[in-house]
């Protein structure tokens, strides 16, 4: 590893990746061989329509033990552990009191879009907000969650009178609360998904605060995503913790550096594909610009587009129809040669390139409640094939697909995605791209990392009935949303 290991000869690193329902706790070594684990389910709760929130407490909680559970597996190799990393959902947001650390609201999660009403009077300010920020006007992200929080917790607005209020990314949070040094940072692409950081000056915008409402001061102090963050606290043993990104952004240094003319697809809860580009791309309508990797030295940028009704998607189908074991039906279903119906996926709001966050899913034609979920993954393939398209309007076309996470071990949606787009689509052996990627940005970026990891290759199959589908598909979505 390029840090120092303090005389180790066969250092570790500890990646942390705090996701949406489970905090998960891998140690790699320098090859980026997994050696632990550990893990520890948290809970999500919908108090109401279009809210999404989850406990802070129980957040912090997951993390330590996910991560105690991985350094007891190591035995005696867990003071080999020289660096750890964190990966964290990007546009969750929390309140919290600077000296006792405790939370003063729910964390609002990325799925919240409770103020999705208030923001739409934003509207005027979007292109202003887009050039900013590079993100599309949304109530998925942070600004509008905190600024409901100020208009309706009475804790929040006292704790900004006694000058003890924090407030920003989940990250911060869990970073101040896990660290001795109690630090109060934020990372480039966390603090971005508050929709209050501008990516030209790398730091928060004062005219953002104003026009959503928000005082000044209270916001954590930004720094690069490779940055001594501090000391991680945990049973029997102390380590640094040099890097901190979003979980998405990590994704795509799973496997090492990225590759300029690939697209990195993660799909987990909500699916992302991704360009990793060298230089600024600039403003791309429709679709999100960022900074995914600041190490002080080197920056990586993106282009992003965004599907909603990922996993969240399959859960609903699911409890819709009662199908239960879904994900062990699913391959199967997806090798029938019956042609499912249509699905229109508007689940938890259309991202990319439609940015819609009311949208009424529905199907067209009649079928078993099976053939609706074998609809259900095409519409996740159809979705993000939309977002590609739109894409290569702005940037130089992909040669290859390289996909990640939970749902990419359908072979039957690679394949389609394969199929559709006409790039073979490669998937590594290892779902856990997130804590992955940031072992890897965490440890130094070894040139060897991962470099004899199993691939399965997605070759593009000529398959005119799916060509035909995903025409009328993007038709008929045209004609809902005039995009």
């Amino acid at each position: 590893m390029d840090r120092p290991t303090g005389g180790v000869s066969n250092p570790l690193v500890l990646a942390i990746d705090q996701g949406t329902h489970a905090s998960r706790a891998l140690v790699f070594d320098r090859h980026g061989r997994t050696l632990a684990s550990g893990v520890a389910n948290i809970a999500i709760t919908y108090p109401q329509a279009d809210w999404a929130e989850q406990d802070g407490q129980e957040v912090v909680n997951s993390v330590r033990v996910a991560a105690t559970q991985a350094l007891q597996a190591l035995g005696t190799r867990r003071q080999d552990v020289v660096a750890a990393g964190l990966s964290s959902q990007r546009s969750s947001v929390i309140c919290w009191d600077r000296v006792t650390g405790a939370p003063l609201s729910p964390i609002f999660s990325w799925q919240d879009r409770r103020a999705h009403a208030w923001i739409d009077e934003l509207q005027p300010h979007a292109d202003s907000v887009h050039r900013k920020t590079g993100l599309f006007l949304s109530p998925h992200y942070g600004a509008s969650k905190l600024r409901w929080a100020l208009d309706h917790l009475p804790a929040v607005r006292a704790a900004i009178d006694k000058q003890t209020l924090c407030w920003g990314p989940m990250a911060s949070f869990v970073v101040f609360r896990l660290c001795a040094e109690q630090p109060f940072l934020a990372d480039p692409q966390c603090a971005a998904r508050t929709q209050l950081w501008n990516l030209h000056t790398r730091d928060w915008d004062p005219e953002l605060l104003a026009l959503f409402g928000l005082p000044t001061g209270f916001l954590p102090r930004s720094v690069p995503t490779c940055h001594a963050w501090g000391t991680l606290d945990l049973p029997g043993t102390a380590i640094p913790l040099t890097a901190v990104n979003g979980d998405q952004s990590a994704a795509v240094f799973a496997f090492g550096w990225p590759e300029a003319d690939a697209a990195y697809i993660n799909i987990g809860t909500s699916a992302f594909v991704q360009r990793a580009l060298g230089d600024f791309p600039g403003q791309v309508p429709r679709q999100l610009t960022g900074i995914i990797l600041d190490d002080g030295a080197s920056k990586v940028y993106m282009v992003e587009g965004n599907v909603n009704g990922a996993g969240s998607a399959l859960e609903w189908v699911s409890k819709e129809f009662g199908l239960e074991q879904l994900t062990d039906k699913l391959p199967q279903w997806l090798a029938r040669p019956e042609v499912p119906p249509l699905f229109l996926n508007g689940i938890a709001g259309l991202g990319g390139p439609f940015w819609q966050p009311e949208f009424e899913s529905r199907f067209v034609g009649e079928a078993e409640p099976w053939l609706k979920a074998v609809a259900v993954v095409e519409s996740i393939a159809f979705l993000l094939q939309a977002n590609i398209d739109h894409m290569n309007m702005y940037v130089p076309a992909a040669q290859r697909i390289r996909i990640s996470g939970g749902v990419s071990l359908l072979d039957g949606l690679c394949q389609r995605l394969a199929s559709i787009s006409g790039l073979p689509v490669h998937r590594r052996d290892d779902p856990e791209a997130s804590a992955r990627g940031i072992a890897y940005l965490a440890c130094g970026r070894p040139a060897d990392w991962n470099q004899g990891a199993h691939e399965d290759v997605f070759a593009a199959h000529s398959d005119s009935a799916l060509q035909a589908r995903y025409r009328r598909w993007r038709a008929l979505m045209a004609q809902a949303t005039g995009i």
